[in-house]
């Protein structure tokens, strides 16, 4: 496995036969997802720009999830960029974030966002938080 150090960029590739780690331009949406999610906002109702409304089904789902695997949910460390991967679809990217909690520190749960190219760069959806 690669470690990054906090000066290494991760290159946004489309490979549909090898996971990647977490490109660089996408860590700063996905880490204030996360950061929603530790305020108990599922449905980002503030927003984040360069991601999709989330689902209401969708927010419950998380809401849901993170509340029965009984742990306390927190930010994002800079040690889950070295776990968490993408995988080119063919027509999106597929990604899991390793997600972290105060008890376990790296835990089981992960976040899954679907990423799609735009014309002026990418749209994040969120699709569901889940032990794999």
């Amino acid at each position: 496995m690669k470690i990054l150090n906090e000066r290494s960029e991760v290159p946004i590739t489309k490979d549909t036969e090898e996971e990647g780690l977490i490109p660089s331009a996408w860590r700063p949406v996905l880490t204030q997802i996360v950061d929603a999610f530790v305020r108990h906002d599922y449905c980002l109702s503030d927003g984040v720009p360069g991601v999709a409304p989330v689902l209401e089904e969708t927010a419950a789902q998380i809401e849901r999830y993170i509340k029965n695997y009984g742990a306390t949910l927190i930010q994002l460390p800079k040690e889950s960029w070295n776990t968490s991967v993408c995988i080119w679809m063919g027509d999106r990217w597929d990604a899991l974030i390793d997600l972290w909690t105060a008890e376990e520190g790296s835990s089981d749960l992960v976040l899954q966002v679907r990423i799609s190219e735009i014309s002026d760069g990418y749209v994040m959806t969120v699709y569901m938080v889940y032990v794999p």
